[in-house]
């Protein structure tokens, strides 16, 4: 297997499948030893790629953010309007928090600073200001109220998107955390929407997200 691995980049195989491990038990239960046993490698193959398990922390977080960007400006380059983008987006979101486990966000901010500074300045940088993109341009497609605060809600918007990383607020065992978040952000749509805004939402759900 090891071998077999040699034939790829080995170090983004590593550092995909950390983060799918880090994404699914938290950061605390994955140690450096799972990670090797889950890639059927040494744990001196991984120490050769990543200096200790705080850098292949970083790295996948870095990593995974470059993708969340990636997608998302697909995402943009695709929709017809603002409300499309943003019911698009909740889709992808869907498929991306789906068996993340609640804890994950939580455990980043307390025992991986360094990742979580980069999440942060993700969010920061580039989700929020994306966000309130979709806003102005959803004003002046007429599907947005034309009073509503943008710089307020682009920050709410992001706020509310990560209460679903909140096990004490949406216990797993009763909340499916991509359900959360779809629940949040068409309550946020329909809070913005104007009557021709919230045609389409209904249009749109239909077209995207009646099967999630």
């Amino acid at each position: 297997m090891e071998q077999q691995l040699r034939s790829v980049d080995l170090s983004d195989r590593i550092v995909e499948d950390a983060f799918l491990l880090f994404r699914q038990y938290g950061f605390r239960a994955i140690t450096m030893d799972d990670i090797a046993g889950h890639l059927g490698v040494s744990k001196k193959t991984l120490y050769a790629h990543f200096e200790d398990k705080e850098e292949l922390v970083s790295t996948a977080i870095l990593t995974r953010m470059v993708t969340v960007r990636r997608e998302c400006e697909k995402i943009r380059e695709a929709a017809g309007d603002a409300m499309e983008e943003m019911i698009l987006c909740m889709r992808y979101l869907d498929g991306l928090f789906r068996n993340t486990n609640p804890v994950f966000l939580l455990e980043m901010s307390k025992f991986h600073t360094e990742a979580y500074r980069h999440f942060q300045n993700h969010r920061d940088e580039y989700l929020i200001p994306m966000i309130r993109a979709n806003l102005i341009s959803g004003v002046s497609q007429g599907l947005y109220r034309p009073d509503i605060d943008v710089d307020l809600l682009s920050v709410y918007r992001m706020e509310t998107s990560m209460m679903c990383f909140r096990p004490d607020l949406f216990p797993r065992d009763h909340f499916e955390m991509g359900k959360v978040h779809l629940r949040l952000m068409e309550h946020f749509l329909y809070g913005v929407a104007t009557l021709k805004g919230y045609t389409l939402i209904g249009q749109y759900q239909k077209k995207y997200l009646q099967n999630l």
